[in-house]
């Protein structure tokens, strides 16, 4: 093999190598939901679970795993929504579990305030990135 394919395997290998970092999280959409929170699926009526940043979600069916989910802390950004502009760029939070979403088709449903922190709150579904913490 010459030395310039050698040089271009290994940039190519480079590049790769670079892909799968950038590409580490799964996509769903999110949702928002307010107020009460309480009762949860997780911990019933103890609010002492709750993070204090009020940063937590609700666990759709493809997280729920019969309840494992709870406790469980995701990263997640804003990836897209239907109206331009509506995610916050660069904006990652790490929400907790906390709860099962009572909503179909989605992977998280964020607190008001978790998904204030993405988007703007005007939006009733974005589309998310999200791996687990």
């Amino acid at each position: 093999m010459a030395k310039n394919e050698h040089l271009q395997l290994a940039a190519l290998l480079l590049i790769f190598l670079w892909l799968l970092h950038v590409c580490t999280g799964d996509i769903g959409t999110a949702g928002q939901y307010a107020p009460p929170y309480l009762p949860t699926a997780c911990y019933g009526n103890d609010l002492s679970k709750f993070p204090s940043n009020n940063l937590f979600a609700s666990a759709g069916d493809g997280l729920w795993d019969n309840g494992a989910a709870c406790g469980r802390q995701y990263f997640v950004r804003c990836l897209s929504a239907e109206t331009p502009g509506i995610c916050k760029p660069g904006q990652i939070i790490k929400v907790n579990i906390v709860d099962k979403a009572s909503r179909n088709g989605v992977i998280l449903v964020l607190s008001t305030i978790a998904f204030g922190a993405i988007a703007n709150p005007s939006a009733s579904f974005v589309n998310i990135e999200y791996a687990e913490a």
